[in-house]
């Protein structure tokens, strides 16, 4: 008799959370922030489930460094509303860019994740440095 072969499901203590460093220099934006979407959902790993939030640590470098095409830096606008009359604030991507890197790079992949109950605790494992310089270099070291 030939038994049948079924997949296990992945339980939340076998889940086990690399890191992983980005440079953003010279990149398109939407094209960058692609992967790091992916690395903090943990699609490239082999046992992805979406109910259950296997994504990895990612560390972003050089976001000041990042392109946009055409247009974009005039045309791209990030809009915020507090609710109250005369709440509204309206930042094209040139100035966000000049005043704020990281947050430029943060609301990106923000967008790209799924509006869920991850979506917090993934963004909590996001770091984003304007330059080469971070505080995590002991989290890649060879063995």
């Amino acid at each position: 008799m030939q038994t049948t072969r079924s997949t296990r499901t992945v339980k939340e203590k076998e889940i086990t959370r690399n890191w992983h460093l980005v440079d953003l220099k010279g990149q398109i934006l939407g094209r960058g922030i692609t992967q790091v979407a992916k690395l903090l959902q943990g699609k490239d790993k082999r046992n992805y489930v979406p109910n259950l939030d296997a994504g990895d640590y990612v560390v972003v470098i050089n976001a000041a460094g990042v392109k946009v095409t055409g247009k974009k830096p005039l045309q791209k606008i990030y809009d915020s509303y507090s609710g109250y009359p005369g709440g509204r604030r309206v930042v094209t991507y040139k100035d966000l860019m000049a005043r704020d890197p990281e947050k430029v790079v943060r609301l990106g992949i923000s967008g790209m994740l799924p509006k869920n109950k991850h979506r917090d605790p993934r963004l909590a494992r996001l770091f984003i440095f304007k330059d080469d310089k971070h505080t995590y270099s002991d989290k890649f070291q060879t063995k």
